[in-house]
């Protein structure tokens, strides 16, 4: 599937199980004994530099009626909001949950914890057909407001950092002499790669939750507006190891509405926000909760993801590029 031109591959079968109590110690099963598989399904010559994959396994939530671990070029985030635009349609239209009209809800368990998700559901002639998808975020929030960073190769940035279930270092674009519809995108995928690993090795990061979740996981470039008034504010989330969103980032919208809020926008205002592509999520912080010492968020993200195809990948014995690699 794809969401704004952001890929999904949804695996289905193949893979060995993946032992583990909790959902964290999957993920970390994964990366420590299985990472030969995500390099094989994300990397050439059956993916590329950019691909993203969702892992279906077991929740360890009662009330979930499914879990994934999320798959990219580096390793295994901890939330993805565009994979799971995409996974409540898969969810529906694969009869993992049973279709209701007008609207059917899915419960999600990701790494960073349980996403409500909600999909528009009309009935045909045929059936069902699923449309829209709005998902509420876990706890989101401003870590951090007006940094100045002193990054080698870019020079003085001011950013914030935000939790939307995964951690972003946002940045005004015009504020370091960068334009998102002028710059060439090498250049933005440098400058904020070189912001993600300064910001990553000089701000100690936490979450209340667990040690797990607190890392920094890429820098969103923005346009420097709020989305506000039907004028959509256009964003870049570069995340891992310089991979570019071709979505708005649903986490990471979600931390850009945490950030607003920390500077007083009113729960209930919708914002809308564009990536590269064009596509738009609209988000709208709904409620306001506390979260350790974090003054934290509910946020609503909603977006369309639609079907790609099918695939079933093999290694052939022998061959030595069967387990994937990157041409950089």
């Amino acid at each position: 599937m794809h969401t704004g031109g952001e890929p999904v591959r949804i695996v289905t079968a193949g893979y060995p199980p993946i032992p583990g109590s909790t959902i964290l110690e999957k993920r970390r099963y994964a990366r420590d004994h299985l990472d030969h598989l995500r390099r094989m399904l994300m990397f050439e010559p059956r993916g590329h530099h950019e691909m993203y994959g969702v892992l279906p396994v077991e929740p360890d939530l009662p009330e979930a009626d499914l879990a994934v671990l999320f798959m990219h070029n580096e390793g295994y985030s901890t939330m993805c909001g565009h994979a799971t635009i995409a996974l409540g349609r898969y969810a529906v239209d694969t009869g993992i949950v049973a279709p209701i009209v007008p609207e059917t809800l899915v419960s999600l368990q990701c790494p960073c914890g349980l996403v409500r998700v909600r999909v528009a559901v009309e009935e045909t002639s045929s059936g069902f057909a699923t449309g829209a998808v709005s998902f509420e975020s876990v706890p989101s929030f401003a870590f951090a407001l007006d940094l100045q960073a002193d990054v080698p190769g870019v020079g003085r940035v001011p950013c914030d950092i935000g939790y939307g279930g995964a951690f972003y270092a946002l940045v005004d674009a015009g504020a370091i002499g960068l334009d998102l519809s002028e710059t060439p995108l090498d250049r933005l995928v440098d400058v904020a790669d070189r912001i993600t690993r300064h910001v990553a090795a000089t701000v100690p990061l936490e979450h209340p939750d667990d040690a797990d979740l607190a890392f920094l996981y890429g820098t969103i470039l923005t346009d420097g507006g709020d989305g506000s008034a039907g004028r959509p504010s256009r964003n870049v989330c570069v995340f891992a190891e310089r991979e570019v969103d071709r979505s708005p980032t649903g986490s990471g919208v979600s931390a850009r509405i945490a950030v607003q809020c920390a500077r007083g926008l009113p729960t209930g205002e919708r914002r809308d926000f564009e990536s590269l592509t064009g596509a738009v999520f609209s988000a709208t912080p709904v409620r306001r909760e506390r979260l350790g010492r974090f003054e934290a968020v509910r946020v609503e993200v909603s977006g369309r993801a639609y079907y790609s195809g099918r695939s079933s990948f093999s290694v052939e014995p022998g061959d030595p590029l069967g387990g994937g690699f990157l041409l950089l």
